[in-house]
């Protein structure tokens, strides 16, 4: 590797998030012929990779009425699903049954709060698989979107984090908080970042470190780390 191209690689390293491991390879051209006009966010990279952190700018630039809830949208499903055709499908059905945008902003309006609480989390949860449901968005994709247009960092307290059927079946099963019964559901969802908020506390960390760490393999947060957490927690605990 050429020394420009090690040192604009470092430069890229320094958006990921901490615990976050690579980003997202997209081939932005194919997306941005794919989209609708309307829905490719501005500023969003054309690099190849794509992190958290760009997507992140997405919603804040939402916040601020300075980008539409179609763009962020765009921005989550970019992100989730990077190469695959099949994704720009997807999305391209999602945004044209909402062409203005309508049902995505009205399910998403209580997260423009400085901090939203865990009922506007669960109410624009309801939403996005109800009254605004658009097709092809399944509730993996929903908290994708909830965790970027409702996370606030640096805050603590319950965050709205991405859970799907890799993070579910990771988590510990004493936590009970997922079962095939409540697979989807928004109370799962609700006692998901509930604990994580719980873990996170303990850990002195970001609630979304406690998603990374299952999504990369649960060694911490998982099943398998159980035991070694509550060690650690009885010798804080003793300590005090």
């Amino acid at each position: 590797m050429s020394s420009g191209r090690r040192a604009r690689a470092a430069a890229d390293r320094l958006r990921a998030l901490p615990g976050e491991e690579r980003p997202v390879s997209l081939p932005a051209a194919k997306w941005r012929s794919a989209l609708p006009d309307d829905a490719w966010p501005a500023g969003f990279p054309k690099s190849g990779q794509v992190w958290r952190q760009d997507v992140f700018d997405v919603a804040t630039r939402w916040r601020e009425d300075r980008a539409s809830a179609r763009q962020l949208l765009a921005a989550v499903l970019m992100w989730t699903d990077g190469e695959q055709a099949s994704g720009r499908r997807r999305a391209v059905r999602a945004l044209a049954d909402d062409p203005a945008g309508d049902r995505l902003e009205a399910a998403l309006a209580g997260l423009r709060v400085e901090r939203p609480g865990t009922a506007a989390l669960r109410a624009a949860y309801l939403a996005l698989r109800t009254t605004s449901r658009l097709p092809d968005l399944d509730s993996d994709t929903c908290t994708r979107l909830l965790y970027f247009a409702g996370y606030r960092r640096g805050v603590g307290g319950v965050q709205p984090l991405m859970l799907d059927e890799t993070i579910a079946g990771r988590l510990p099963r004493a936590a009970e908080i997922s079962s095939p019964a409540s697979r989807g559901s928004s109370l799962e969802w609700v006692r998901y970042i509930a604990w994580a908020a719980q873990q996170a506390a303990d850990d002195a960390v970001e609630p979304d470190r406690v998603e990374l760490d299952l999504t990369a393999g649960g060694l911490r947060y998982g099943e398998g780390g159980r035991a070694v957490r509550t060690e650690e927690v009885r010798g804080r605990h003793a300590r005090r």
